[in-house]
């Protein structure tokens, strides 16, 4: 059984592939097995995904007609055997000490998740867009969703997770939808005890413009309105405490009636009249 499964959905992303998949084979944690699932392609991705294979026998192809990351990704849960899985989308790379690091500190603590900082790239500018200055142990949930930022950044590929605790809750992606991650990383936080927070090794993202959620249809606005929806519900019904999500709460009363609440967010205020009434502008 090896340490960690890594689990990556490719769809005609050629241009970028190879910089992932020497981000993996390179990793200084040597015990992992690399799952890459093919999505129909039609790029010749799939030859660069043969070619490595054919390099390191840690690589497994496995074919599918397109349906998309999350039916992917849900493939390779059911295909991985290691003790922990990660996910790595194939136009992003990780440090080569990435999975070490996770997993030297998941064991160190017997945690069911270990999380690192990312760094956001653009061409050739990068800057944090998470990061931890220390080792952390969080099992309360309120605490792990406000050190992972959750819900503004619904990261899952930051992350490992221990495998038969996933399949235990059965936690999978929901297929057929954009925005797929959202509630994905809220069950996992909610249902895996405990989390740490690892520093000084990172997922580097890559801030591609035709990427698929950064290309626009009426699909993917009906998603993210969808997932959103889905995902304050699921978080209300479990309790988790929202105030780290929003900059400041202002409340207006008449006779001690609230008649307005503004929510101020990171990038938008929401209005709410007679709590029933929501508006969002944007800042």
């Amino acid at each position: 059984m090896a340490k960690i499964s890594i689990i990556v959905p490719v769809y005609n992303n050629k241009k970028f592939l190879e910089k992932c998949l020497n981000s993996l084979i390179n990793q200084t944690l040597k015990d992992i097995e690399i799952i890459c699932i093919n999505d129909e392609s039609t790029d010749k991705s799939l030859q660069l995904l043969e070619k490595f294979a054919n390099i390191d026998k840690r690589i497994q192809i496995i074919n599918q007609k397109h349906s998309g990351p999350s039916i992917a990704r849900n493939k390779g849960i059911k295909k991985a055997k290691g003790e922990y899985i990660g996910f790595v989308d194939s136009d992003d790379w990780v440090d080569l000490n990435f999975f070490e690091q996770l997993y030297i500190n998941v064991k160190k603590y017997n945690a069911d998740i270990g999380v690192a900082g990312i760094k956001r790239v653009r061409s050739y500018k990068w800057k944090y867009h998470i990061k931890f200055e220390k080792e952390e142990v969080i099992q309360d949930i309120n605490k792990k969703f406000q050190k992972c930022d959750v819900p503004d950044k619904c990261y899952p590929v930051n992350k490992i997770y221990k495998l038969s605790e996933l399949k235990k809750q059965n936690i999978y992606f929901e297929p057929n939808v954009y925005f797929e991650d959202r509630l994905f990383t809220a069950q996992v936080l909610i249902n895996l005890k405990t989390l740490v927070t690892v520093p000084n090794t990172y997922y580097n993202y890559w801030t591609n413009p035709n990427s698929i959620v950064k290309t626009k249809s009426k699909k993917k606005l009906k998603d993210s309105q969808y997932t959103k929806e889905k995902l304050m519900k699921y978080l209300k019904e479990n309790n988790v405490n929202l105030d780290h999500y929003y900059t400041k709460i202002k409340k207006f009363k008449i006779l001690g009636l609230t008649f307005l609440k503004i929510k101020y967010y990171k990038y938008k205020k929401e209005l709410i009249f007679l709590n029933q009434i929501k508006f969002q502008i944007k800042n």
